[in-house]
């Protein structure tokens, strides 16, 4: 009787990636060739402008286990990811860029951690070379910021690359909202969790796509998504000031009262004013955030919608997902 193996599911976000994907086929062939299971390897072409997706075509053509879903706009890297998990089908599935600053080569190590058992294994960063200090440094504060501020632990310095279950995909494609930060939700969905450890190398060929404004915005997302605590911050901070602008009318009416002369100081009065009109607009804002998120969930769109499927099926993923959801 013949053996069956482990399938595995390799999915890969593509943003105008024309100069990696061919050293990105041969790297990452060599090590699912090694490995010994079946697999797939399904990119997102995430509304690629330059000739990525023909690229990706070609490597359908010649070995039809390298899938294509092309979107019909840019839906954003993580709506990318969703989607590839949605069309996965493998017993485990490892998320990974494809730029080739996640190495290929640390597949195997997920591997293993998948074998004992558990059902994500998330890769932590121990060292990136070649990256901006600004943005490591956001990186480093981001992620402790989110663990004290919200309900999750996630990983100190893991990204996207990981390995998931097929028991945790079908948790993972059970969370339905819109603004998708999907290193939180993995570990939000909780089951048996771990980690390994990897460099992570500078990028193969090309500019980076994820600019210092979109990581900010993921950030946002990440802090938005798991935790209410800026409510409850501009709230106490609206109280406290309360409490020392009182305290201050006390002392000008004192002044008044004891020594018959209003409290000098035009400067600070226009600074009072300037720092509470402030505080204002901050809490206002972080509560926009709130609000913009509710009108962005109750209009319902699709997360993402497919232009072309080669290899995954003719349907779109994102419709099956929501009726898994449904039931």
């Amino acid at each position: 009787m013949k053996e069956i193996k482990p399938k595995l599911s390799v999915v890969v976000p593509i943003f105008n990636e024309d100069e990696v994907i061919g050293e990105l086929h041969r790297r990452l062939g060599k090590v699912l060739d090694a490995v010994g299971y079946d697999f797939e390897v399904i990119f997102v072409d995430d509304g690629s402008t330059d000739s990525s997706f023909d690229l990706l075509k070609d490597l359908h053509i010649k070995d039809p286990r390298w899938k294509v879903l092309k979107f019909s706009r840019n839906f954003g890297h993580q709506v990318a990811i969703t989607a590839g998990l949605d069309a996965a089908s493998g017993d485990a599935v490892v998320i990974m860029d494809g730029d080739l600053q996640d190495p290929p080569e640390a597949i195997p190590e997920l591997l293993q951690k998948w074998t004992e058992g558990f059902d994500v294994v998330h890769a932590v960063r121990q060292k990136r070379k070649d990256e901006n200090p600004i943005r490591r440094i956001i990186s480093f504060v981001f992620y402790r910021l989110i663990n004290a501020l919200a309900g999750i632990k996630l990983p100190l310095d893991a990204g996207d690359f990981r390995l998931i279950s097929k028991r945790g995909r079908g948790v993972f494609g059970r969370l339905g909202e819109r603004a998708r930060y999907v290193r939180g939700l993995m570990s939000w969905v909780g089951l048996k969790q771990t980690s390994i450890q990897y460099v992570r190398e500078g990028r193969a060929a090309g500019r980076g796509k994820y600019g210092l404004s979109k990581q900010l915005r993921l950030g946002i997302d990440g802090i938005t998504s798991f935790s209410a605590t800026p409510l409850k911050f501009a709230s106490y901070l609206g109280f406290a000031i309360s409490l020392a602008c009182l305290a201050y009318a006390i002392y000008v009416v004192f002044t008044k009262l004891a020594y018959g002369y209003p409290t000098p100081g035009y400067a600070s009065i226009v600074v009072a004013i300037l720092f509470i009109g402030g505080v204002q607009l901050i809490a206002i804002g972080i509560l926009g955030e709130y609000v913009g998120r509710l009108y962005e969930e109750v209009k319902q769109r699709p997360l993402y919608i497919v232009d072309t499927s080669l290899g995954v099926g003719d349907h779109n993923a994102e419709a099956d997902r929501h009726a898994d959801t449904d039931n």
